[in-house]
């Protein structure tokens, strides 16, 4: 069983004491001007442009990248990259596109847009809807893979990893969403450095395994000896095909999947909602640049893992139960730190997952309270009564965490992928949801409501649909791939693009109906001044597009 030293002990509680005591002081710093409860979810006017950038990277790096995705670099290679590298130009159209959108409309809240825009059935159905996802999906999982690779690491008992992490993130939940941005910027630190520490350390092996040394030199020895995990691009005849189908991961279900994570998730943009829009847009614009930077922490591990693996290295460590498993390719690194940068790795690990799992609580308390709560339960609460409920409702969502994630059998289903491929079952329809109630004002809520129930419906008919249909006429345009058993599947990405045209397709023939019919829709204010940035974001795009042009040639 894998332990840490005494120094790592130290190390790592250095962080912990420097998280909590620089929150706390932010808590009694901000405590004293704070005046509602859009202040207490959303840090109203607050938050810095790096502290909300920093803060929608710590909430979005978690176990499911360092493990997941590490395990998948070693699996697939560089390819699953384009989730971090896609996600630098989707925060650009974010920042662009949505942001001014919300700001200009004054909306806080995901479910509340959906209000504003269509109805209040369409939002307590989707209020609802997020808060089962978020609890009984997003928070368990995050804790408990969170738990279970701190656990492979430390030695310590899997519950009581649990209950720390969830007892930790809640101490800095419960100061707001200031103390969770600022704090976010210590832990992105720590998670990038920590991150930065285990990547060399594995360019470093690699050297040494092939009798050289420099993390240069084990780049290049990886690149030669591994070249199939240096493509972005698969072809149909690539076994991870069915995970990442060619072209569509540039130009097809992986903008959606993008485009709905980071610009129609109240988990994500509610960092940016709090603030001006010079702020919001500098901050996202800086997420973009860091985004750039993650698969060099959480992929080129996994690729040296594999390399080292070929070459008779981690024979038994990379097993579990008598098989390979990928995901415990990032584990078996930090193992091999030496003291004390050990522990500086175990808390890069803890930091990316207790800001997950804190942002993901901060989200939960703001839709119960603001769109659930406040509009149905009791509509006269008072500031400081929404702003408890909210607290409450933090601890309630951890503490059924604790006791539903380890009845999931998560850690049987996979990592990322997995992860990737379920929350797939309702982002097409969510997404055409939001992206036609933006830009086009004839969209009717019952064209949202089918778009939203019809969109999760379809992702469970295209799922299921080769065990009853021969899609091998699907193979020569790359859209059908044969599985383990010979029977042609639709990769997800593409399912996912199927299922947001059927969507768009729908919505545009009911809505056309309706107002015909005479229905009129709820628009919101938009104008074309609004979608103007300033030079210096300008240059900042420009800089990110030409950076992954750059990358996509050199690794195509």
């Amino acid at each position: 069983m894998q332990t840490l030293d005494t120094k790592d002990y130290i190390v790592f509680f250095c962080y912990f004491v420097l998280i909590v005591g620089y929150g706390l002081w932010i808590y009694r710093k901000k405590k004293k001007i704070e005046s509602s409860s859009t202040d207490y979810f959303l840090a109203e006017g607050s938050l810095t442009w790096w502290a909300i950038g920093a803060s929608l990277i710590a909430s979005n790096i978690s176990a499911e990248q360092f493990i997941g995705m590490s395990g998948s670099g070693f699996k697939m290679g560089l390819a699953i990259a384009t989730y971090e590298w896609m996600a630098a130009l989707t925060l650009v159209i974010v920042a662009v596109f949505f942001i001014p959108v919300y700001l200009k409309n004054k909306i806080f809240t995901m479910p509340q847009y959906l209000n504003q825009r269509y109805n209040g059935n369409v939002a307590m159905i989707m209020a609802v809807f997020w808060l089962l996802l978020y609890v009984l999906v997003n928070l368990t999982s995050i804790l408990y893979l969170g738990a279970l690779a701190i656990s492979s690491i430390s030695g310590l008992n899997l519950t009581l990893c649990m209950v720390f992490l969830a007892i930790f993130a809640v101490m800095i939940t419960l100061g707001g969403m200031k103390v969770i941005g600022f704090t976010d910027v210590i832990q992105v630190f720590f998670l990038i450095l920590g991150g930065l520490v285990t990547t060399y350390l594995a360019l470093n092996l690699v050297a040494e395994k092939f009798g050289s040394s420099g993390v240069i030199n084990g780049f290049h020895l990886m690149k030669d000896n591994a070249a199939d995990h240096f493509h972005m691009i698969f072809e149909k005849t690539n076994p991870n095909y069915m995970d990442l189908p060619g072209l569509s991961v540039l130009i097809g279900g992986m903008l959606i999947i993008n485009l709905n994570y980071w610009g129609c998730n109240q988990y994500i943009t509610q960092r940016a909602l709090g603030a001006d829009i010079k702020t919001a847009r500098s901050g996202i614009l800086f997420a973009a640049f860091l985004k750039l930077l993650m698969p060099l922490i959480v992929v080129i591990p996994g690729i040296a893992a594999y390399v080292l693996y070929q070459k008779g290295g981690f024979q038994t460590e990379m097993l579990q139960d008598g098989s390979l498993n990928p995901d415990r390719a990032y584990p078996t690194l930090l193992n091999l730190l030496p003291t004390g940068l050990k522990g500086l790795s175990f808390a890069a690990l803890t930091a990316a997952i207790v800001a997950s799992l804190a942002g993901k609580a901060n989200s939960i308390a703001t839709i119960f309270t603001l769109d659930i709560y406040k509009e149905k339960i009791n509509v006269d609460a008072s500031e400081k009564k929404l702003v408890k409920i909210g607290k409450v409702t933090i601890i309630v969502a951890m503490i059924i965490a604790v006791i539903v994630a380890p009845l999931l059998g998560i850690d049987k289903k996979g990592g990322f992928q997995y992860i990737q491929e379920y929350t797939g079952f309702v982002s097409p329809g969510i997404f055409a949801m939001f992206i036609l109630g933006f830009f086009w004002k004839k969209t009717t809520s019952n064209a949202a409501l089918f778009a939203t129930i019809g969109g999760f419906l379809l992702s469970i008919v295209f799922k299921f649909m080769p065990g009853f249909v021969d899609l091998h006429f699907l193979y020569d345009f790359g859209f059908a791939v044969p599985n383990a058993d010979g029977i042609y599947e639709i990769p997800f990405v593409d399912r996912m693009g199927f299922v947001f045209l059927i969507c768009v397709i729908g919505m545009y023939i009911i809505s056309i109906y309706e107002t015909k019919k005479g229905v009129q829709p709820n628009g919101l204010e938009i104008d074309k001044s609004m979608f103007k940035v300033s030079p210096g974001f300008m240059v900042g795009s420009i800089i990110i597009i030409g950076i992954l042009a750059a990358l996509y040639t050199a690794f195509w």
